[in-house]
Order: structure tokens, then sequence, then C-alpha cells
């Protein structure tokens, strides 16, 4: 391999600033300078919390090491005055490529434990090394030499599920349909058959039967405890209320972790466009929200980790036990609880063969993909059922809505009713359901029955999209008061407490967003009684932090 690098980062750009003198030496103050000889790995792929460089002299390449399927490849080159470094050294993950010294000079080592201490404590390096890494992870996710390949069907349930992890933990990966020519060869150079599908090829390795908690294994990003962990808080739960607990929890000084059983984003992570939210004129799409969110966790230091399954948790009179679903267990001193809900599945013939396939419950670019420019179905009366009609609209498909209520007025916000009615490839059923499925392996086409006339139609339709009711994420939680639907009841809504021994030990009642269970509390749709907005559930967050700080308080 050349050490004459494929790309060279243009200087000035946002992914290699120009650091002025009075910056270089903040940073080269922060490590310790070492004399580096041509062929020193500064760190290799696989690594575990790489350190940070600064270049004093010499070059160092940038390397995607080789898979079974690609060769490797220089993918930039650091010189002196530049740094090392991008968005893995906040994760957690470990290190996507490889950093060689090609020419002998001197570098600054930064250690991973002062390079995040940095992130959270100096306001104007942090953003400046924020931006350079994102724009970084920018341009590995667009390159056309990607870390990983997932390989499989188009259509594919277990497929999906895999592209939409590695999409939303912003894993630089491709995507090989393994019916067209480019991805059969790819299969082939794998050494795998079809059997072994949907695989995933990285880092010279192969994973066969994938799925994303064995890829999280492979990159680093599942939970790994080490010697004396033990958190403040945990949350459960990663969509807007999960974060904004995170970010204000290990910004006041929390030692804080941060789990979701799929990926982070919730239900947000489905919409395509929102654009009543407050800072966003323009609108924001779900996945920016969450991508903006996961960086700013990771800035002040919270600990994340997906996919991580939690299984149950025992309170103890200081701290409380959480045992995931793999075994592990975890100790905290207080819990937020923001596993959100989920959108219900249709009680209908071949859900199950069409769902992860043509039947989606979000409506994103990845998901787009499968149907642009068809016909389509979306299901629902509410803003995340309009915000994906007209996005799938826009991009060619023609889109059948299908409301069960007499008028999408009745729960959509008016400005996007009124969008959603104007748009000339948006037609819309109300007062009606679906209520049969057709097709062989891919979705065909839908049966809409009017409520009012009992009269039924065949709607041509290659993928639907359900947002209709809403199953709250408690059913791994004991011992905790649930209303009748299934929500978790908190502080007001809680009944009285003056006989419970536990509230009386502590000689208090729920604090705010407090649940049956002491120092166990809930934010976001998984709280009875929530609004079932965004804004609203990262106000809720970051309230609940407010009474982890009451609960944990001495005295």
């Amino acid at each position: 391999m050349s050490d004459k690098p494929a790309f060279r980062v243009p200087v000035g750009t946002a992914a290699n600033p120009v650091l002025d003198h009075e910056t270089f030496e903040r940073l080269v103050a922060l490590g310790v300078a070492e004399d580096v000889e041509q062929g020193t790995h500064l760190f290799s792929v696989g690594d575990s919390n790489p350190d940070m460089f600064v270049v004093e002299s010499g070059r160092v390449n940038i390397i995607r090491e080789a898979t079974v399927s690609s060769p490797a490849r220089v993918m930039a080159q650091w010189q002196a005055g530049e740094f090392l470094g991008e968005l893995a050294m906040l994760t957690g993950q470990s290190s996507l490529l490889t950093a060689l010294v090609v020419e002998s000079g001197r570098v600054c080592r930064i250690t991973n434990a002062t390079f995040k201490q940095l992130m959270s404590s100096d306001g104007s390096l942090s953003a400046l090394l924020l931006a350079t890494f994102r724009a970084r992870r920018a341009l590995l996710m667009a390159a056309a030499d990607k870390t990983t390949e997932i390989l499989g069907f188009e259509g594919s349930a277990q497929a999906m599920a895999l592209r939409t992890y590695a999409s939303r933990m912003e894993l630089p990966h491709r995507w090989r349909d393994v019916s067209t020519e480019a991805g059969r060869a790819s299969l082939e150079a794998s050494g795998k058959s079809v059997s072994d599908l949907p695989v995933v090829v990285t880092r010279g390795g192969v994973l066969t039967n994938a799925t994303p908690r064995l890829l999280s294994e492979a990159v680093g990003l599942s939970y790994r405890s080490t010697t004396g962990d033990h958190f403040d808080l945990v949350v459960v739960g990663a969509g807007p209320a999960g974060l904004a607990a995170g970010i204000y929890g290990a910004s006041e000084g929390l030692s804080t972790l941060l789990l979701d059983a799929i990926a982070p984003g919730g239900q947000a992570a489905a919409s395509s466009r929102i654009e009543n939210y407050l800072g966003f004129p323009s609108g924001v799409s779900g996945a920016e929200i969450t991508e903006l969110g996961i960086v700013q966790a990771l800035k002040f230091g919270v600990r994340l980790s997906a996919p991580s399954e939690v299984a149950d948790l025992v309170s103890h009179s200081d701290h409380t036990e959480i045992t995931m679903a793999d075994g592990e267990s975890i100790t905290t001193r207080a819990i937020i609880v923001a596993t959100g809900a989920r959108y219900r599945r249709l009680p209908l013939d071949r859900w199950n063969d069409f769902e992860g396939g043509s039947i989606f419950f979000a409506a994103t670019e990845l998901e787009a993909r499968t149907c642009a420019g068809r016909p389509v179905a979306v299901v629902g009366g509410a803003n995340s059922a309009g915000q994906a009609a007209i996005y799938l609209a826009d991009l060619g498909c023609s889109v059948s809505l299908i409301v069960r209520g007499p008028s999408i007025g009745s729960k959509m916000s008016s400005y996007l009713a009124d969008r959603v009615t104007a748009h000339p490839r948006i037609r819309v059923h109300s007062a009606s359901d679906v209520t049969a499925l057709h097709g062989d392996s891919h979705l065909a086409s839908i049966t809409v029955t009017s409520s009012a006339t009992g009269e039924s139609t065949d709607v041509e339709a290659v993928a639907l999209f359900c947002f209709v009711g809403a199953v709250p994420g408690t059913s791994w939680l004991s011992g905790i008061q649930l209303d009748a639907s299934g929500f978790l009841l908190t502080d007001v809504d809680l009944p009285v407490h003056g006989d419970d021994a536990a509230w009386a030990a502590l000689g208090r009642r729920p604090l705010a967003f407090e649940t049956s269970i002491p120092r166990v509390f809930a934010a976001g749709d998984v709280r009875h009684g929530s609004m079932k907005r965004i804004a609203a559930a990262v106000g809720e967050g970051a309230s609940a932090v407010a009474s982890v700080h009451r609960a944990l308080a001495p005295g």
C-alpha cells in the first residue's frame, strides 16, 4: 500500500481547521511530547478509548484496514500543526481506523481521559474539537470506502434492523443488496452463503446471521463494565426525554449512564421533518435532533450504550440494582425511566410476514429508499403520520393516508393538516381502517374499509407506514404502580404513601416525576399524563434531573 494519501483533507475546512498559535499551545500543554519513528502505530483499528494526538512534526496516515472484500486504503494524512481524532474518542467505540507514522517526527499525546475532561470543562476547545470530529465522521459516512459492510436482501426485516442501528449510531457503513451483482460479489468475497444472511463485514472479520447486538459488540458500542463502575444516575431509554436527562445529569456533575434497548432517538427518530420545534424555523428531522443530542450528551461525559436492554431493577435503601437482559448487573443511586411508547401493530393476518421489510414504524430516508416513487399507505391521524405522508409524497410516492377518525384535523396540528389536504399526491381516507394485507414476499396492496359505510376498497401499496396508538415501554418493570393503560404513575397521581415503609423511612412523599419506588423517576411518553410531544419530553427529562438532585441530597 502506498503512503500517498487517497484524500488530503483541505486545510481550513471544518474537518481540518487552522489552529492559531495560542490554540495549538493550549492543546500541546494538555499532553506529553513523544518522538515517533516511521512505521509507528499511534492507534490501530479496534483499539478501545484511543488517545488524541497533535502533530508537531512529521506525517501520519489514517488507514482504513483491509476487509475480506476490499483492500486497505489511506483515507487521510495529517501533518505538522494538525491533530488526529474523530467521534469514536467520545462514543467509547473501538477505533474505526489505524494511524501510522509515515515520516518520523514528534507528536503530543493527549490521553483519552484528559480529552474527555477538557470536553466538559473547556468551552472553546470543546466547541472546536466537536465541530471537527463531527465533520470528520461526516466524511467517513460519505466516503466510498466504508469501514463496515452490511449484506442482505432488500426487504429483509433483519437487514433493516442492522441498517437502522448503523444509521442512528452513525457507523460508516455500506449496504449491499445481495440480489444485485455487486451484492453477490461481496457475499462471495466474504466466503459466506445466503443462509448466513444478514452478514456484516468489519475490520477483517465477518458476522453471520448478524443482529444489532452482535454489531455493537464488534465495534465496541455495547455496555462494558469496568472495575468500580458505580453511577449516580442511569437513564433507561434514549429518546428526547432520555437524552435530555442524560445531558442535564452529566452537565450537573452526576456520573451518568444512558441505555437504550434499540438505538438512540425513540419515536422522534422516526420523524422526517418537524416544523413546530422551537429554534428550527425551517424544520428539523428527528434524526438531526437525535444526532445533535447524542454528541451533546457525549460532550458532557455521558456513557451511552445501545442496544442494551434492561430486564429488571431492584431497589435497596441506598441504591438500585439494574439487571440487564444479558445478565450484567449495574448499580446506581437513581434511575430515570424514559422508555417511551411504541406504535401499535395492527391485528391483521400476515402483519409479521411484512413487518420490517414492507411495514415500517418510521419514515426516514432509510425506509423511503425501498419505495420512493411508488404507491404507499400511511396509517394514523396525528402529527407523525402527517409528517410521514408529506415526506413520502415529496419523494414522488402516491400516498394513501388512512385515518380512523372523521377528519385529520382532530389530532393533527392545523398547519400540517392543511398541507396534507393540499398535497396533490396524498389521498385521505377518513373514518377508515386497514382490514387486510396482500402480497407475496413483499406487500402489494391493502384493503381499506370505511367505518361509516362498510364499503371496502383495495388500495395499491408497496409499503405501509404505521403511526397509531401507543404501547408504553413498561413491560420489564415489576412492583411499580401503572395506570390502566400501562403508563407510569408519578408524584401527585400516586395514591397516598403515608403508610408506606419506604417513604416513611425517607420522611417525604414522592418528588416531581418520582414513581412509586423511591429514587426511580419517569419522564417523557412513558409517564402517565405526559403531553406526547418532543419539546415536552425534553422538558420532562431535564426537570426529572432536578428531582434526582433533591432525592440524592444528604439529609
